[in-house]
């Protein structure tokens, strides 16, 4: 065994002459002698050509595998999968969206764990991407970086994929012909790169960034860039400094850490996944976070980026002002951040802030403190006699703060499309689309295809829509989701009828059913829990495990 600190995992596969056979298999994927005394690190690579948002990531796992080599370590790339939320979404497919965060942090976890690996890159593109990496590097706490893949660049005509969405729904309404539907269809997604706007894998970029889990820059940099090709290198390097201070996940990913990550998708008006997903990265460190701790950031901070989808711009042209880092200097000026918090560059927060240059004079996306898009979240946690454990809606604002309306209640969410695309939902309705969580889907689908063809049929203002699901962070509208309990365990969701009452106050935080406790009572004794969808597979395992949305839907709680 070696006395070398940074070596205490792979020292034990290949060090010493019973670890000759190790070493043979080693040497037939390129070790030398030299070699055998080097840290090794693994670069995790969530490469794959069935997505843009992932389909350039293995060049940047092979510059993040430079990185590590030039700066004394020894880089071995393993792959992770990836699945299409933007494919699959609408179809039975997207049940295994949620699914694959799981599958991700449980295949590098047992990957590295394996393999005795001392230090770790992760790189993802996709939604599901962030947070898996994250779980997995939080598991194994061994010094660790995360890369982003980087954005997409927009479309023809400032377009992106929830262009394509809402396009649907416009032809639905008569406002746009098949071929105009097509030129989008054709155009909007250009090239390799997440989605455009500060939909899911921006927000949980942003977030990891805020966290320092990243290299500052990462998260806002065009996925096909020098910039994001040099961040991938400095990665590698990254980790053999960690090493060296021997700084691991659990040393930055504290409560502070993740109060700063709150705050920057807060700022940036990020999607709703960023609870779910942040929770559920807590969860996996061992720091206590709560659905009230976004109620309580909120209450301090505002909105100030102009972002689709409620804003107008997207992630490519924030990059091109300077990205978030400027955005987080003013946070933490202004004693919104926790700058003493520990960072991947083995400095704090606040060291790494210190000489960031404002945002250029005259830009309009980053909007000033005296100047918000929303003076407080646009993340409410709602609470009441439909959600008693709460859910969680994305109110910028622009849809009101007040909806009263009656249930038109669905089963699954292409039941409730159909009838949006046939006309039967009109102004007034909410929309219950139920036992979509993530025991009863399984999975927890997003909604993006229906809250995309309501906003495509301009029903946006008219229309709401409460799930036990999700939402993509394209949705928007007022749309409530993460709704707890869930129905399918007897959740208060799954005894609403149709033309019940039902009202969304998103100043009071709450989400009430005017039905009296009677009878709820009688409805309840009446109701029986469905029967599993699936019995066998991914599906049936992870609704056997899977805790409730309320605490970060993972699969491993104790």
């Amino acid at each position: 065994m070696t006395d070398d600190k940074r070596r205490r995992h792979s020292s034990q596969v290949v060090d010493g002459l019973g670890k000759s056979a190790s070493r043979a298999m080693l040497r037939a994927v390129g070790f030398t002698d030299d070699d055998f005394r080097k840290p090794q690190i693994g670069i995790a690579s969530t490469w794959s050509n069935l997505t843009p948002c992932n389909m350039h990531i293995n060049r940047l796992a092979e510059e993040s595998a430079a990185g590590a080599d030039e700066a004394g370590g020894k880089s071995l790339t393993f792959n992770t999968i990836t699945v299409s939320d933007g494919i699959a979404n609408g179809t039975e497919g997207m049940k295994y969206s949620l699914v694959s965060r799981e599958v991700i942090a449980d295949s590098i976890e047992t990957v590295a764990g394996c393999e005795g690996f001392d230090g770790l890159v992760a790189i993802g593109g996709c939604d599901k991407n962030m947070p898996g990496c994250m779980m997995g590097l939080a598991r194994l706490n061994r010094p660790s970086v995360f890369v982003y893949g980087g954005t997409i660049m927009p479309g023809e005509n400032h377009t992106d994929i929830i262009s394509v969405f809402e396009a649907v729904g416009a032809h639905a309404r008569g406002d746009l012909d098949l071929i105009e539907v097509k030129q989008i269809e054709e155009t909007a997604i250009p090239g390799p790169g997440s989605c455009g706007g500060m939909y899911t894998a921006n927000t949980m970029a942003s977030a990891i960034e805020a966290m320092g889990m990243s290299l500052p820059g990462s998260s806002a940099q065009n996925a096909i860039s020098d910039t994001k090709a040099a961040d991938c290198r400095a990665a590698g390097a990254a980790v053999l400094n960690l090493l060296d201070r021997d700084l691991k996940p659990s040393d930055i990913m504290t409560r502070e850490a993740f109060e700063n990550a709150i705050t920057v998708v807060i700022s940036l008006g990020g999607s709703t996944n960023a609870v779910l997903h942040l929770i559920a990265m807590a969860s996996t460190v061992g720091v206590e976070l709560a659905l009230d701790d976004f109620v309580e950031i909120g209450k301090r901070v505002p909105v100030l980026a102009d972002l689709r989808p409620s804003g107008h711009y997207m992630m490519s042209e924030l990059v091109a002002i300077g990205g978030i880092q400027p955005l987080m200097k003013m946070l933490l000026d202004r004693g919104m951040l926790h700058g003493d918090c520990m960072t991947v560059t083995g400095q704090t927060l606040a060291e790494n802030l210190k000489d960031v240059a404002p945002y250029p004079e005259n830009q309009d996306i980053i909007h000033a403190f005296d100047n918000p898009i929303k003076a407080d979240s646009h993340l409410r946690i709602l609470y009441g006699n439909l959600a008693p454990t709460g859910a969680v809606a994305k109110i910028t604002g622009k849809e009101g703060t007040h909806f009263t309306g009656r249930a038109r209640v669905f089963h699954s969410e292409e039941e409730a499309q159909e009838r949006i695309m046939d006309g039967t939902v009109v102004a007034g309705d909410v929309l219950v689309i139920r036992y979509e969580g993530p025991k009863g889907g399984p999975g927890m689908r997003e909604m993006l295809t229906p809250t995309s063809a309501i906003m495509g049929k301009g029903l946006g203002s008219d229309v709401a829509l409460i799930t036990d699901g999700r939402f993509s962070g394209g949705s928007h509208g007022f749309v409530v989701g993460h709704i707890t309990p869930e129905a399918a365990e007897g959740g208060p969701l799954s005894l609403v009828e149709n033309g019940d009452t039902i009202t969304i106050d998103a100043v009071a935080n709450r989400i009430e059913l005017d039905v009296s406790d009677q009878e709820m009572a009688h409805r309840r004794k009446a109701w029986r829990a469905p029967a599993p969808r699936f019995t066998r597979g991914v599906l049936a395992k992870y609704a056997r495990t899977v805790s409730s949305a309320s605490e970060g839907a993972v699969t491993d709680k104790p």
